[in-house]
């Protein structure tokens, strides 16, 4: 039993007081990257702070981040801050502001934001001889050709004239040699991107994704986060898909569903669905109420085997129509003569509901086997010989 204080309400026990702070202590145990949270100033310097982060490690964030515009301090020790987990490297843990405004929010100078590696705002002026001029400020800075996207593009010019955020990788000669990465700073998104995908997206949630290219496998889609993830070739209807190619294009837009997303090493590895975003469901679970045995279909040959021919009754309803089934028929050079999108009449001849197999046969075998379907009796009870016990109650021996 609990024990009671003077008002009657329960008092933890020693043991107990001890056991839910280590529950709690363990139940944050690591920050993630991307991972947004509030903690408590600890401490305020000229360059770093430091903020509490729920785990052994306190995390730090550039001081200038604490500053308005005036360079005067908004915060104070003790103060709860919204923070996001920029990196975790070594026991160190960077954070910065969540609700920061723009790029390299509250500070001026270009190299505090190479110290503090946060990223600044500049305008691509002009393709130059291995990369690009930009504007940064008042002065010009270099990005090397590689470093401009996360994916080498064939056009450079695309990005002449347009604003980007990039991280300052070299500052030399008092800023009179700069060179810049926009790549490190959208690999730096991606990572905070996954993050936070892994804390908030459970198996299920639908979005839009743009198909990136195409494999033997599968297609690539990015969401709109610039996240990128894996739909399976099995995944992509719910009939038989011969090639990625036949369903999707490089750039379509189509509506998936997430199957699965997982950290595997330091990357994100994730999987969709386009048929189970269709809002059609499984088409094998109406097969029953819409395919009987014993009914005829018209259906189209979607492949050829030895041993028979596969045949599509509807998207995502195939059936195999056994070669034993036309062998020794009058019409078995016409079935042999089949061929991949030809018409062919067929009947539903067995369901196998769990295996989801579909035996189908030829359409005049339902007739040939109709006598299965027959009383065992006499077919006219007027006019037939009865049973075997009637033909002995009537015969009667002779005697010599």
């Amino acid at each position: 039993m609990k024990k009671k204080d003077l008002f009657g309400d329960d008092v933890a026990t020693e043991g107990e007081d001890f056991e839910s702070m280590l529950n709690q202590s363990l139940s944050v145990s690591r920050r993630k990257v991307g991972e947004v949270f509030k903690g408590e100033i600890l401490s305020i310097g000229k360059e770093s702070s430091f903020v509490s982060t729920g785990t052994p490690t306190d995390g730090s964030i550039p001081t200038l981040e604490l500053m308005g515009p005036d360079k005067v301090l908004q915060f104070k020790v003790g103060d709860l801050l919204e923070v996001r987990v920029l990196r975790v490297r070594e026991g160190e843990m960077l954070l910065r502001r969540e609700d920061a405004k723009g790029a390299a929010a509250g500070f001026e100078s270009i190299e505090d934001a190479f110290d503090m590696e946060l990223p600044v705002e500049g305008k691509v002026l002009e393709v130059v001889k291995g990369g690009y001029r930009v504007q940064i400020g008042n002065a010009k800075a270099f990005c090397p050709i590689s470093q401009m996207d996360l994916r080498p593009g064939t056009d450079s010019s695309v990005h002449v004239g347009q604003k980007y955020e990039f991280l300052i990788t070299q500052f030399e000669e008092k800023g009179r040699n700069i060179v810049v990465s926009r790549r490190r700073h959208l690999e730096q998104q991606k990572v905070e991107s996954e993050g936070q995908f892994l804390q908030t997206a459970k198996p299920g949630d639908q979005f839009t994704g743009t198909i990136t290219r195409l494999e033997k496998f599968g297609a690539f889609v990015a969401l709109d986060n610039g996240l990128e993830g894996l739909i399976p070739i099995s995944e992509m209807a719910w009939g038989r898909v011969a090639s990625p190619a036949d369903v999707v294009s490089v750039g379509q837009k189509v509506p998936i569903a997430l199957i699965k997303a997982e950290e595997q090493g330091d990357r994100l590895r994730m999987s969709f669905s386009m048929k189970q975003a269709s809002g059609e469901g499984d088409p094998w679970l109406k097969v029953t109420a819409q395919y009987p045995v014993g009914t005829m279909v018209k259906g189209t040959v979607e492949k050829k085997e030895t041993f028979g021919l596969f045949v599509s009754l509807a998207p995502g309803i195939s059936g195999l129509l056994p070669r034993s089934k036309w062998r020794d028929s009058g019409e078995a050079q016409t079935y042999e003569n089949k061929k991949k999108g030809d018409s062919i009449d067929v009947m539903v001849a067995q369901i196998q509901f769990e295996e989801k197999r579909l035996t189908l046969g030829l359409p005049g075998e339902q007739e040939d086997q109709e006598w299965r379907t027959h009383s065992q009796g006499p077919v006219n009870p007027g006019k037939g010989l009865g049973t075997f016990g009637d033909l002995l109650k009537d015969f009667k021996p002779t005697r010599k």
